[in-house]
């Protein structure tokens, strides 16, 4: 085992050390996984709240988005992105093309493939919601300099790759 490895595992040791709680007592300090599952949920319910007064969800936002960029090749690769399945990702095309809000046709070459793009009315609530989501990250923003966006987004990265690895 390398100088380096040792110094990582003694490293955690000392970190779990000092978050272990004592004999029978509450830990010394909170949870790093349900801080960040209560602040994920406040930030959460915030924005979703902010979106429905704008007319909108977060989930019609993000698909919107989606639809806005053009990049997405086939609906697969769209839910993907959004990290949700191929059938709840039609579900909410099938919403917002209810609502008009985007259309979709299949290729002419390739009848597989189904094109989506957005409607006057879902271009006009892109741009209300984009609004939204501005001003949203404004918000959480507020409170944060500069540097500490910066070193929360390092972080949260940290501990993204810890639990994916």
């Amino acid at each position: 085992m390398s100088t380096d490895e040792r110094q990582a595992i003694s490293g955690r040791a000392e970190r779990s050390a000092r978050s272990a709680p004592p004999r029978g007592g509450p830990p010394a300090t909170p949870p790093i996984g349900l801080q960040l599952s209560r602040t994920a949920r406040a930030v959460t319910n915030a924005f979703e709240r902010a979106m429905a007064e704008a007319g909108g969800s977060a989930s019609a936002w993000q698909v919107l988005v989606l639809v806005r960029a053009g990049q997405w090749g086939t609906q697969a690769q769209m839910a993907e992105a959004m990290g949700i399945t191929g059938a709840t990702l039609t579900h909410h095309l099938n919403a917002l093309e209810d609502q008009g809000l985007v259309r979709r046709w299949r290729e002419a070459s390739n009848r597989r493939v189904q094109q989506v793009a957005l409607t006057d009315a879902g271009e006009a609530l892109f741009d209300r919601l984009r609004d939204v989501a501005m001003r949203h990250d404004q918000r959480l923003r507020s409170a944060l300099s500069d540097k500490e966006v910066a070193q929360l987004g390092k972080l949260l990265d940290k501990v993204r790759a810890g639990v994916e690895s």
